[in-house]
């Protein structure tokens, strides 16, 4: 009898099965698992983890600066009558007196580095074309103070309203990010017209340069306190706590931009207000201006600013 004659153990068939059919298993399940049928073992990622992306640092020195805004920005009634005075500007004044933002912040030649672009009489829809002349500077902070024009219209039904003044916000601040992608922003809050109306009404020759026509809206006929008239005054303080919200809110989307808001709390008095109209800041006015400024540009941390409206 030959090798190829003898017969075959009968556990040995049996051993050699199971291990054949272990082998088919292990090789099917490693195949389902390669083609995403089986679970990754369990403790395990099954990727990479996501990168979170840094906020950007927020720079307390930068080397240019540029003023965006209406006429408390060009010092406007702060020096003589009816006149600009852009030398006194709380952003960009060269004045000692009233020691602004670039004198503060510029290491380097502060008129050299520092430019205005603000105009008397300014409203948010004229904001986009400020922030193109500013674009050609390419500066490292840009200050807006705007939206008093805004509010103050002859009546309150000329006011600009709060859906039309955050989408001029909304567009003035996507225009600059497509020029001005690294810049970063101040943006203050406008001030309370109410404190303004309280505090000039006790100056008698305050009371009669408004007849002339100044904030219809909240100035026109000071003395007068019934109840239509407070009214009228609420409607317009209302308006600018709206125009501060949207300010704070589109402002806090942006990774580089501060929303200020002390400027609305601050409590001004006489003192602050131009001699010549008792609306404008004067020297003092536009120093406190630039104080509160400051303050907020050189903190170093960066917290949730602007997240809700002033309090009244």
């Amino acid at each position: 009898m030959t090798m190829t004659d003898r017969p075959v153990d009968p556990l040995r068939r049996r051993t050699a099965r199971a291990a054949l059919a272990s082998a088919a298993a292990s090789g099917l399940l490693a195949a389902l698992t390669a083609c995403g049928g089986g679970s990754a073992p369990q403790g395990r990622h099954p990727g990479p983890s996501p990168t979170v992306k840094q906020a950007p640092a927020w720079r307390t020195d930068p080397s240019s600066i540029a003023a965006l805004g209406d006429s408390i920005t060009v010092g406007f009634d702060a020096c003589t009558v009816l006149s600009d005075c852009p030398e006194v500007s709380w952003a960009t004044g060269t004045s000692p007196k009233v020691n602004s933002l670039a004198r503060r912040l510029l290491k380097k030649d502060p008129a050299a580095h520092s430019w205005n672009y603000a105009r008397t009489g300014a409203l948010m829809s004229d904001l986009p074309e400020q922030i193109t002349e500013a674009a050609a500077r390419r500066p490292d902070l840009v200050t807006i103070l705007i939206g008093a024009n805004d509010a103050c219209r002859a009546d309150v039904r000329a006011m600009t309203s709060p859906a039309a003044f955050r989408a001029g916000f909304e567009r003035s601040m996507a225009a600059l990010r497509r020029s001005l992608p690294r810049t970063q922003v101040y943006v203050a809050a406008i001030p309370d017209l109410l404190r303004l109306w309280s505090e000039g009404r006790k100056n008698p020759l305050g009371k009669q340069v408004w007849k002339l026509g100044i904030c219809g809206s909240m100035l026109r006929d000071p003395d007068d306190l019934t109840q239509p008239a407070q009214d009228r005054r609420s409607q317009v303080r209302e308006r600018v706590m709206a125009y501060n919200e949207a300010l704070a809110e589109v402002c806090a989307k942006d990774a580089r931009c501060r929303f200020d808001r002390s400027v609305f709390d601050y409590r001004f008095t006489g003192q602050q207000l131009s001699t010549w109209d008792w609306f404008h800041p004067g020297l003092n006015g536009q120093q406190e201006l630039a104080d509160l400024a400051f303050r907020t540009i050189t903190r170093k941390e960066n917290p949730l600013e602007g997240a809700a409206a002033p309090a009244g």
